[in-house]
């Protein structure tokens, strides 16, 4: 195409952000109910556009989180998880989000404001299953967003943020299962952590378990990326 006849697309841009933590040994997703058109009244993610043309991305997805969960901490990693820019993925027009992810453990109750009449903490698991309907493409976004979470404990010792500052192995087991969403045998599971150098260390005396037998306390290692890593079942 001749450069004179190109006219450049109008495009819009937004962010949204998929935020997870565990709850209630579940892995759970932080969704704000619509408060505006359109698919409003619906459960969507936390995102919206982007406040000016010289504001960054990143700095739009956090105050967006700000606003509509009032989940404002700048500590909370964001990591940018995919470009979701299909036709007619919005009624408003072509519309390109920037998806972020953060997994992060001890979050607190997300609070609603701006646009969003309605903010809380949902399973993983009824969203990835159909059985909670989302806005627009976000069922698509939480997937990918899962599917990153359950790598990176594959690859990185993120599991050991989700314990008490000393924990069983079991304990960690449990953060596992809730975030892979599967069953793990014991047996294999301590093998797999024990080979994995630097992830976990001993520490202090036994604890006594709820069926009294003494189990061993560990806390999280130097290493942050493992290897060989915890590969799922």
């Amino acid at each position: 195409m001749p450069i004179d006849d190109w006219e450049p697309p109008a495009v819009l841009l937004t962010v949204d952000l998929v935020i997870l933590t565990l709850r209630e040994a579940g892995l759970r997703v932080l969704l704000i109910e619509r408060g505006v058109p359109p698919h409003q009244g619906a459960l969507a993610l936390p995102g919206g556009f982007l406040g000016h043309l010289g504001e960054d991305i990143e700095a739009a997805a956090r105050r967006e989180l700000a606003e509509e969960a009032g989940l404002g901490d700048r500590s909370l990693h964001l990591e940018q998880l995919g470009v979701y820019g299909e036709p007619g993925r919005d009624p408003r027009g072509r519309v390109v989000s920037v998806a972020y992810l953060a997994v992060a453990p001890r979050l607190p109750d997300p609070v609603a404001g701006t646009d969003a009449s309605g903010a809380g903490w949902h399973t993983a698991e009824s969203v990835l299953s159909g059985e909670v309907t989302l806005a627009f493409d976000h069922r698509r976004i939480v997937a990918d967003g899962v599917e990153r979470a359950r790598a990176k404990l594959e690859h990185s010792s993120l599991a050991t943020a989700f314990c008490a500052e000393t924990f069983t192995i079991s304990e960690l087991q449990e953060v596992y299962e809730a975030v892979w969403g599967t069953r793990l045998d014991p047996r294999n599971f301590y093998r797999k952590v024990q080979r994995t150098e630097g992830f976990i260390v001993a520490d202090g005396p036994s604890r006594r378990t709820e069926n009294g037998r003494p189990a061993r306390l560990f806390r999280a290692g130097p290493r942050t990326v493992l290897h060989p890593p915890m590969v799922r079942p």
